[in-house]
């Protein structure tokens, strides 16, 4: 799925294979540091990430987005609930190398996960993000997501209580 941006970087994007893992647990690491976009606060393990990986294969699965060969991000479609009325929906994550953030590498990706989540029978994409995330945001609201509301206090970084906000898009 090659594509270029109005930036001049040009993208491709794949499904995830068990050789990126060590490069989307850095990816994924630089967000826990970064304070930015989860609630982690300890950087995981590759061991996690094996974990992670066995459970983002099928219907609920991964893509990475690569510039010249590199891997600079990734997307995955999680479940949003076990129960099945919700199986139509699923939730959203997203992360970018630090060098990539803002640079179109988010857009394509996310494009190309909501392309995989229609062939997979979902109808609705939800996300969680910080409130204080107005990048993000603006990635998510320029791909038509919509806000939905925020949860208060909805979790502890850092000894802070953080706000949540909901997104969604049906697609």
């Amino acid at each position: 799925m090659p594509s270029s941006h109005s930036s001049a970087l040009s993208f491709s994007v794949r499904p995830a294979q068990k050789e990126d893992l060590l490069t989307i647990l850095e990816i994924y690491n630089q967000g826990i540091e970064d304070r930015i976009a989860t609630l982690e606060s300890e950087t995981k393990d590759l061991n996690y990430m094996g974990n992670w990986f066995a459970q983002h294969q099928g219907r609920y699965t991964a893509l990475i987005i690569q510039h010249e060969g590199q891997l600079v991000g990734w997307a995955a479609l999680n479940p949003y609930s076990q129960r099945c009325a919700y199986d139509g929906v699923a939730d959203l994550s997203i992360y970018i190398a630090r060098d990539f953030r803002g640079k179109g590498a988010g857009s394509q990706l996310l494009m190309a996960l909501e392309h995989i989540a229609e062939i997979n029978k979902f109808y609705k994409i939800i996300l969680f993000t910080f409130s204080f995330n107005v990048a993000g945001q603006r990635l998510y609201q320029k791909q038509g997501y919509r806000t939905v509301g925020t949860f208060e206090k909805q979790g502890v970084l850092d000894g802070k209580l953080i706000d949540v906000m909901i997104m969604e898009k049906i697609l």
